[in-house]
């Protein structure tokens, strides 16, 4: 028995495709519609929250709200400590995380033997990246305010949010290293760099606008966090300014919990105001990762 030829082959399977075309079609369609609807849905469940939130907040938004410390009066309330607590968590988190994350992610993609203990640390990193962050703020309660008996300070808060958001960072910049091709690597070995030399000069560089965004980003979550700090026990009320990292604090998202958690509402109205003020600071800490990813992206060596 003679086969089929390749042309008519093509010909019944194409009559066999035809007849559910369309019915394909109708099926991407639907699926296109409820993908739309939900994000429609999500755009507008949001843009309500934030006009609700600013249109409460908005009368209050003033210099002296700023520059004001917290108080019992709603008239005379400000966020000043919480603004410069945050600014104090972001600085230091970003000093200890930062090295730590980038030059694990360097080991783990460029020197790391594969094998069972690095799929085993890969496992871990994964797994610890989707922890809920109240579970860090216990690790640090047991770890740094007792253990090492930091107390309720800066510096406890800061390595709490570093146990946070390390691996976010390390997978983030896994992943800008691993974009970076690999002729580049092996191009510039064949050219007798070593490994240290390739990884300066040539994988840093490259993977750069990833590693920042990733590095904002992370710090981002950092900033917005409530649970972990609450856990080492980050004041809710404070009148003064921090002079040093084993000064109490408190921040932005603490000093909004404790405002909503009262009954007036006046210190609704202000809470309101205070989570106007983090989302702008979150919307430049995001736009500054895009500009810092489009900056590096048209400046890379390569």
């Amino acid at each position: 028995m003679v086969d089929a030829t390749p042309k008519a082959r093509t010909e019944v399977r194409d009559r066999n495709f035809d007849p559910r075309l369309p019915q394909r079609r109708r099926k991407a369609l639907i699926v296109r519609g409820l993908f739309f609807m939900a994000t429609v849905f999500g755009l507008l469940v949001l843009m309500v929250l934030m006009i609700d939130v600013v249109a409460k907040g908005f009368s209050w938004l003033d210099w002296g709200f700023v520059s004001n410390f917290p108080s019992r009066n709603p008239e005379e309330a400000g966020i000043k400590s919480a603004i410069v607590g945050s600014l104090w968590m972001m600085g230091l988190t970003a000093l200890f995380a930062v090295p730590v994350s980038v030059g694990a992610a360097v080991y783990l993609t460029e020197y790391a033997n594969r094998g069972w203990f690095y799929n085993l640390i890969q496992l871990n990193i994964a797994n610890l990246a989707g922890v809920p962050s109240v579970l860090y703020g216990i690790l640090g309660l047991g770890l740094f305010v007792r253990f090492m008996a930091l107390e309720r300070s800066i510096l406890a808060g800061a390595l709490t949010m570093t146990l946070l958001i390390m691996p976010i960072l390390i997978i983030s910049a896994q992943e800008a290293l691993k974009a970076v091709p690999q002729g580049i690597r092996e191009s510039a070995y064949a050219l007798g760099a070593t490994r240290s030399q390739v990884i300066w000069s040539h994988l840093l560089p490259i993977a750069a606008p990833g590693i920042m965004t990733g590095i904002i980003l992370s710090l981002s979550r950092a900033v917005g966090e409530t649970a972990p700090l609450i856990m080492i026990g980050a004041l809710t009320f404070i009148a003064f300014l921090p002079e040093s990292v084993m000064d109490p604090f408190t921040v932005l998202p603490i000093q909004i919990f404790n405002w909503t958690s009262r009954p007036q509402a006046d210190f609704q109205e202000i809470a309101a105001a205070a989570i106007v003020i983090l989302m702008i600071f979150l919307f430049l800490m995001n736009l500054s990762a895009i500009s810092l990813r489009n900056h590096f992206e048209r400046n890379r060596p390569y």
